[in-house]
């Protein structure tokens, strides 16, 4: 197993001696090129490590920056490792990521992901960010953008981990949903796969970010085919294969598959699980070497070491509005969840469908 159980206990450890202890999310504004208006906040810890490194944390459909900074634990991490975290705020009205434009899905030519890629440029910029430290990570909706994250901009992200997504590309030429995708039913071979994600980055030859991905074999939203997917897609575009699986990993009846020596791609299939796969940060974190022996950000192998500085702040902190209450809520929009706020019925030809605790969703 690649996430070692002495790291996750002392991540554990960690958790419980900074639970209540977070990093304070702030908006940031005129951070560069944001063609849809995606919102920026930011979460730097007080104790920020000399060359930190960053993690983009992306929202689900109907979420909110301030829900996933809320319902994850980087922020409590942040203040421990002294890493930043970038949350952002997705700019339609059902929260939903736009994962289906030909603009967010090329790099450098706009839609949502040209605003996130700037939101990290201007991070590097500010606080001298180690670019091997530049990281992603999302749930459903922000679990796509991750995919397309790591294929419009390889350049820039160094690995991601996506908890029940699709695969790159899956959404392409949709208005906002791909209904022939979330059911499954999109079926390509890894090489059609594999292009499309070439075709994001045309001319590109350096690294690719290593990926780390999550789904639930009950999942009914994303259905489960989209997992099998995009296992071909990213097997095709790194060049390897399966060559172990690992049950009961790092949870009872979940499976770690290995593709070639599990440095590139680990996808996490969950048996039983639906909509969505819990966020499991400690093996996040393990994956992109902020803790653990996988991945030393010094090459020696050893368990990274971090030193902080501390860092003030003036600025005020910010909350992502939230819907006003009553009226008819569209289709894919939130209608329950925790830090919900709003009101409503989902509108005709849709009912409010639980995923998580997070959110319910007008499906």
């Amino acid at each position: 197993m690649f996430s070692s159980t002495l790291s996750r206990g002392l991540l554990a450890a960690a958790l419980a001696a900074t639970s209540t202890v977070a990093c304070t999310l702030q908006q940031v504004t005129g951070f560069g090129s944001n063609p849809t208006n995606v919102g920026m906040y930011i979460c730097v810890p007080a104790k920020l490590a000399a060359n930190p490194a960053v993690i983009v944390a992306m929202h689900y459909c109907s979420g909110t920056a301030q829900a996933y900074y809320s319902g994850t634990q980087y922020s409590n991490l942040a203040e421990q490792y002294g890493f930043i975290v970038i949350y952002p705020n997705a700019p339609t009205s059902g929260g939903c990521w736009d994962v289906h434009s030909t603009e967010t899905l090329t790099h450098n030519a706009g839609g949502d992901s040209l605003g996130v890629a700037n939101m990290v440029r201007y991070t590097i910029s500010k606080y001298n960010v180690d670019t091997k430290k530049v990281f992603m990570t999302g749930t459903s909706s922000g679990a796509m953008m991750t995919n397309v994250l790591a294929g419009a901009y390889p350049d820039l992200f160094v690995a991601g981990a996506a908890f029940s997504g699709v695969p790159y590309g899956c959404f392409a030429g949709a208005s906002e949903w791909n209904s022939q995708c979330a059911n499954g039913q999109l079926i390509k071979t890894a090489q059609a796969w594999g292009d499309q994600v070439r075709a994001g980055y045309p001319g590109y030859t350096g690294t690719r970010p290593r990926l780390q991905l999550w789904h639930g074999t009950t999942d009914t939203t994303l259905y489960y085919q989209n997992f099998v997917e995009a296992n071909k897609q990213w097997s095709n575009v790194f060049g390897i294969s399966l060559t172990k699986n690992n049950t009961n990993t790092p949870l009872p009846n979940y499976t770690q598959m290995i593709y070639g020596d599990g440095k590139q791609y680990v996808a996490y299939s969950a048996v039983g699980v639906g909509h969505t796969v819990p966020v499991r940060e400690s093996d996040v974190l393990d994956w992109f070497g902020i803790t653990g022996n996988q991945f030393p950000s010094d090459g020696s192998g050893s368990t990274p070491t971090t030193t902080l500085q501390t860092v003030t702040t003036t600025s005020t902190p910010s909350t992502p509005t939230v819907p006003s209450p009553g009226g008819s809520i569209a289709k894919y929009g939130q209608c329950g969840g925790t830090g919900w706020q709003g009101s409503g019925t989902c509108e005709a030809g849709s009912t409010c469908k639980y995923s998580n605790d997070w959110y319910s969703q007008c499906l």
